[in-house]
């Protein structure tokens, strides 16, 4: 700094104005007049430019961006309080400038390496945990396997390297490869050669620690690892991907010879952003097997389409208690008879209970009654079989159901109904009458005896038999939206469709009922109908696939 004291006493130059004079300061401090001659210049500006001499012209003496702002100081051409910067032997400095009375410039140099390096590092470093969020986020937004495989190649690609190579587990006896260029469109790809040719690259797959890059020799790259028109690479990365509990795949950084090399602080950040998509792609995978998985036990479950059997027709419709649900505690099967001239059995029913917990115990029903179709003969001794099963088994849950052996004979239709514990079938005559089947019983899985009646009935053609569960009777809705659909209203929607097919019957219930809950709470609803055809059957065009149904 400058301050008023004695020449002498501080060993100024003999050169100096009687009007400054000098102490001791740590950084460098010069003074130049306004033609740009140098006054004076202490220990420090001196073994910094060592041609700095008083006397000397500013330029030529220092670099050119200080003797420049020099001039451009003296002559007002920026503030006073602006800041000089610039590099001096690999260094960089301030110069800051503070005009005398007399106007002289004296310029103060501070060394700002380290302050530069500190934010130049710390930008770095928000850029790099801005990427990391951002990565975080944009993996994790999509659970498709495919599309994270390819935003994973793309981020890698525009963020770390020059292209970038995601490989998963090999599938058979291939591997799939997401390739993705800076800039560019990420490329799927399946590698039929063995991963041992890339160094490291075996290893990443089975998930160990990566291999620095610098123990990998880019030339031992091969031809197929590099993407068309890439050129020479300079430098590569092969990183594990991590997942949960086991290895995602693998990432390949390439970078090509003219760009810089891999630093060890980038590896860092490629095995941090290799930790997060691992984990995005494992979670990714996961979902997709068990979607796969929900699809392959759920295809039993999902409504086919029933067609006519041996010369009766079989319609059916469910509709879960929440839209979101693609099964409940309703189910109904239709089974074929094994033999030309058996009865097909059909039988609907009704879980204790809604969604996936019901829907458990209505598959253990499923497939008991399934089992016990050697006897559909003898309702009664399925239902007490049922029971049993139901009784011993550790859910808590009971069910109704109602079943029906139908088999057609001449023009009609020949049925036997069993109802336990459920709401009687429905008789829809060709006059419109609705009667209800006589059939009574006690619901199954609670009581150690459920004793059924069973009752025969006749189809003419044009008639038919539904059954039904109580989400459809008990519905809410309405113009006030508290009344429930009712026996009445919908024995009287029964009675307009008399002589309808029996899919079309379904498809009207459904339609009335729908309109009548709305977008209301209401519990499961299925219904089967079971008609007798008007039009004469030709058994060498009737159905004879089994047709199943189970909510």
């Amino acid at each position: 700094m400058v301050v008023t004291s004695t020449q002498q006493a501080h060993g100024a130059s003999a050169h100096a104005p009687n009007h400054t004079a000098w102490t001791y300061v740590p950084y460098p401090v010069l003074i130049a007049d306004a033609s740009g001659t140098v006054r004076h210049a202490n220990p420090q500006a001196t073994r910094l430019f060592p041609d700095l001499r008083s006397g000397a012209p500013l330029a030529g003496s220092v670099p050119s961006w200080l003797a420049d702002g020099h001039v451009r100081r003296v002559t007002a051409q920026f503030d006073e309080e602006a800041v000089l910067s610039g590099a001096v032997g690999g260094r960089s400095f301030e110069a800051h400038p503070t005009v005398e009375d007399d106007g002289d410039v004296v310029w103060w140099l501070v060394d700002d390496t380290d302050l530069r390096l500190a934010r130049e590092n710390l930008r770095v470093e928000r850029e790099r945990t801005a990427f990391l969020a951002e990565a975080s986020n944009t993996l994790l937004s999509s659970l498709n396997l495919e599309r994270c495989m390819e935003v994973t190649g793309q981020l890698a690609a525009g963020h770390l390297a020059d292209a970038a190579l995601v490989i998963a587990p090999r599938s058979g006896s291939r591997l799939p490869v997401v390739t993705c260029l800076r800039g560019g469109a990420p490329r799927r790809s399946w590698w039929d050669t063995g991963p041992e040719e890339v160094p490291g690259l075996a290893e990443a797959l089975q998930g160990f620690p990566p291999v620095p890059s610098q123990w990998i020799e880019p030339s031992s790259a091969p031809d197929w690892l590099v993407p068309e028109g890439f050129g020479p690479v300079g430098s590569i990365v092969v990183t594990p991907l991590p997942g949960h509990g086991v290895p995602a795949g693998a990432l390949i950084l390439l970078r090509r010879s003219a760009g810089a090399v891999f630093t060890e602080s980038e590896e860092v950040i490629a095995r941090l952003f290799a930790a997060r998509a691992g984990a995005a792609l494992s979670a990714a995978r996961l979902y997709a097997e068990q979607a796969s998985l929900s699809q392959t036990l759920m295809q039993d479950l999902l409504p086919p389409v029933l067609h006519q059997i041996a010369g009766v027709d079989f319609a059916g419709g469910y509709r879960p208690s929440k839209d979101h649900e693609r099964v409940g505690g309703d189910f109904y099967d239709v089974h074929p008879g094994k033999a030309e001239g058996d009865a097909s059995f059909a039988v609907l029913g009704d879980v204790c209970g809604k969604g996936l917990e019901a829907a458990v115990l209505t598959g253990k029903i499923r497939n008991t009654l399934e089992a016990l179709l050697p006897m559909a003969d003898d309702h009664q001794q399925m239902i007490d079989l049922l029971n049993g099963a139901l009784l011993n088994s550790h859910h808590t849950r009971f069910a109704t159901l109602v079943m029906a052996s139908a088999m057609r004979e001449a023009g009609s239709v020949r049925l036997r109904v069993t109802s336990a514990g459920h709401p009687p079938a429905l008789l829809v005559r060709r006059d419109g009458v609705v009667e209800e089947a006589a059939s009574r019983g006690t619901l199954i899985g609670v009581f150690p005896k459920a004793p059924a009646t069973t009752t025969w009935e006749t189809l003419a053609p044009g008639e038919c038999c539904v059954l039904f569960t109580d989400g459809i009777t008990e519905g809410k809705g309405g113009p006030l939206g508290g009344e429930m659909f009712g026996d009445e209203r919908f024995r009287q929607a029964l009675s307009q469709c008399a002589g309808m097919p029996a899919e079309v019957i379904v498809r009207h219930v459904q339609m009335l009922v729908g309109q009548w809950v709305g977008s209301g709470p209401h519990d499961d609803m299925a219904i089967v109908v079971i008609g007798a055809p008007r039009a004469h059957h030709l058994s060498a065009v009737g159905g004879h696939t089994r047709g199943r149904f189970t909510s």
